[in-house]
């Protein structure tokens, strides 16, 4: 008995296609997942209330950057990882030197180069001094003797008769703090991780269609 196989087109052809859609398919749900978790780590961000500046250091890259892989990787990452980290595991905060953390009031306000204004920064923008009460019970404070404006800061007295002087609390001293944990990363890496699979097949299969 003589046998006769023909295969009809190559089958070294069909595999060749095959991995190719395969490698595409692989980096197109890798890009699919590394732009997911991208957008959703920002709008967690956002949605926590730290703002879209702090939302905009998350960046996305997929690797290969050019070709198609089944290797592909993507990377997803902030430009702010040690705020970014902070809010994700609320970590307990000291001070360096080991006296004391000095948290803003109100009366405080702003500090011009952005983030909280420290006592020092306080005194040089305002020309006053600060005077330390202890408390036992409570934070301690840096006050300021003047008055307070329309918006509620602090601000040197002109008055010469002391009339709306006030004691004012510039600074809460505290010697730490617990921030709190705002954001949980890991859910979305861990949700994104698992729908990879997912992402792969119907990719491939929809290369495989139009194919």
């Amino acid at each position: 008995m003589k046998l006769k196989l023909d295969v009809d087109p190559d089958i070294v052809a069909m595999m060749a296609t095959e991995v190719a859609a395969g490698e595409r398919a692989v980096s197109a749900a890798i890009r699919e997942a590394g732009t997911g978790l991208k957008a959703a780590w920002r709008l967690q961000i956002t949605g926590a209330g730290l703002g879209p500046r702090l939302a905009r250091t998350i960046r996305s890259e997929q690797f290969p950057k050019a070709t198609p892989s089944l290797n592909a990787a993507a990377v997803v990452w902030s430009n702010a990882p040690v705020i970014v980290g902070a809010h994700d595991t609320g970590p307990l905060i000291r001070s360096k030197n080991g006296f004391w953390l000095a948290i803003p009031t109100p009366a405080a306000g702003k500090s011009l180069r952005g983030g909280r204004i420290t006592p020092g920064e306080w005194e040089r923008r305002t020309g006053m001094r600060l005077r330390f009460v202890y408390r036992r019970l409570g934070p301690s404070l840096l006050v300021d003797e003047g008055r307070l404006d329309t918006k509620g800061r602090a601000v040197a007295s002109r008055s010469k008769t002391g009339r709306g002087l006030v004691t004012a609390p510039i600074f809460l001293l505290v010697p730490q703090v617990k921030l709190p944990k705002r954001l949980d990363l890991a859910r979305d890496a861990e949700r994104v991780h698992d729908a990879v699979p997912a992402l792969i097949v119907a990719n491939w299969a929809s290369l495989s269609s139009a194919s």
